[in-house]
């Protein structure tokens, strides 16, 4: 296990998963075709009580989760909100997406902070916070990258409003009327059309940010007709982002190649904690897509991991077609697994190793091992000062660890997790193999997301701040390359 700070070795939630025949299979929280669960994005009622409860007991690793939480610039109760008419990413003026996300992230870890500790002007801060959005915000504009901000402020916003929903003096309706008429449509459009472009011309991560912010309105709304849309989409859509384009070959030995490791390392990152985020919102309601198509999601979450870590990797050349339709038109190939920086982290896996090997009990031994390399997670403010470093709402070591859960005379089969050895080598290269063909004009490269990004990425990587005084995990099995562990 990779040394890592914060939390102490076996109760992290990170541990190896268990054979078949000790742990059953986890059934999703309820029934799919239920009535809505509430709270029940990201969070259910059950998840918060367990967080209070265990920081409160002073148990470890939900106590460093919570030191990180509280050490938080965005979590004091004397945030202020500054609500905008229209919000810009991309083009248009000003450019001011950043005024909203990082609204966004002060609500939800004062929402957070709330259901932990109690404090009630926490509560009342992201209420404010919220409401204020809500009466002003009308539109969401920009270049291509508006479809970006809807989709992951969007999901966002949902998910730090369910956390307050049954206050007194939140404006329930008023927020579901602005995901339902503001994030939302520009979301779903985006899986529509795909801005003009040909279908393939968008990496997986755009899909992921609209199926996140679909998903996340139905339920936050009580739609189910929309809900059904993005779990459709996820499953079977034509773009990048669902399922099988994404992941698009399983290896023999158990791992699936995540089609933009052969961009990058970021926006592969991205993408796993955006499917994950889409994996777990469905799950708090009865359906299952952690365990579709033979737990698909594990073996490409699996590869990611072990990539980022530094091990080597398959991966299959992947040649898309790109452009504007009755437009420019070319194509991009990817011939192998770009390089990694195995000192990047985001706080994506604490969530995603959890639900496999507590939930499911199966073995994920580099999903294991990148949780214990991030904790304890941060969240939107930890990760650089760019818009990267607000693409997950975090905060995983504190919201995700869970115990095993056992059932008597399990026996389920399980699918396959990839192997459980360590990762090998493989030093890090400056980027993908990725050549181009076709000549757009300049700008018109519908899929670009700006450099500033990229820089966020960069910023990110080796952060993972250890909270004062706390136990360090025991190092054992440590993975040597070239000297570094």
């Amino acid at each position: 296990m990779l040394k890592a700070a914060g939390a102490a070795a076996g109760a992290a939630g990170v541990g190896v998963g268990v054979g078949v025949g000790t742990t059953a299979l986890a059934s999703p929280a309820s029934a799919a075709g239920a009535p809505f669960a509430h709270p029940g994005l990201l969070h259910t009622r059950t998840d918060l009580e367990r967080m209070a409860a265990k920081v409160t007991a002073g148990a470890r690793p939900y106590t460093a989760g919570f030191a990180k939480l509280t050490a938080n610039r965005h979590v004091q109760s004397g945030w202020r909100a500054n609500p905008q008419a229209t919000v810009y990413r991309g083009a248009g003026s000003p450019q001011n997406y950043a005024i909203l996300y990082n609204d966004i992230h002060a609500a939800y870890q004062n929402a957070l902070r709330y259901h932990v500790s109690g404090e009630a002007a926490h509560a009342d801060t992201a209420v404010a916070i919220l409401n204020a959005w809500s009466e002003k915000l009308t539109s969401i504009q920009g270049s291509a990258d508006r479809f970006l901000a809807a989709g992951l402020y969007g999901y966002q916003f949902a998910n730090a409003a369910e956390l307050v929903r049954d206050h007194s003096d939140f404006a329930l309706g008023r927020a579901q009327e602005l995901m339902r008429n503001v994030f939302h449509p520009v979301s779903d459009d985006f899986l529509t059309r795909h801005n003009g472009a040909v279908v393939t011309n968008y990496w997986p991560n755009w899909d992921l940010t609209a199926i996140a912010c679909v998903l996340a309105t139905g339920i936050f709304c009580d739609d189910r007709a929309v809900v059904d849309r993005a779990v459709e989409y996820f499953k079977h859509g034509e773009g990048m982002g669902s399922v099988k384009h994404a992941i698009p070959v399983v290896h023999d030995d158990g791992l699936a190649e995540w089609v933009e490791a052969g961009r990058d390392q970021g926006h592969a990152l991205l993408g796993v904690g955006l499917m994950g985020t889409v994996c777990e919102m469905a799950w708090n309601q009865g359906i299952d897509l952690y365990g579709y198509d033979d737990s698909r999601f594990l073996k490409g979450a699996q590869y990611v991991a072990k990539w980022s870590l530094g091990g080597e990797v398959a991966y299959t050349a992947n040649t898309r077609k790109k452009g504007a339709i009755g437009g420019w038109s070319g194509s991009e190939t990817a011939t192998g697994a770009a390089g990694v920086d195995p000192a990047m982290t985001r706080p994506i896996w604490a969530m995603i190793s959890n639900h496999y090997t507590k939930r499911r009990g199966l073995s994920a031994s580099y999903l294991t091992r990148a949780a214990a390399k991030a904790a304890p997670e941060g969240g939107g403010g930890n990760y650089g000062p760019n818009s990267g470093g607000y693409d997950q709402l975090g905060f995983g070591t504190l919201a995700f660890t869970r115990d095993r859960e056992r059932v008597a005379g399990a026996g389920t089969a399980a699918p396959s997790a990839g192997p459980s050895g360590p990762a090998s080598g493989g030093g890090a290269r400056p980027q993908g193999n990725v050549s181009a063909s076709g000549s757009p004009a300049a700008g018109r490269d519908l899929a670009a997301t700006g450099a500033e990004d990229l820089v966020g990425w960069a910023a990110a990587a080796g952060v993972s701040a250890v909270a004062g005084g706390l136990l360090l995990l025991r190092r054992r099995d440590r993975v040597r390359r070239g000297g570094a562990e």
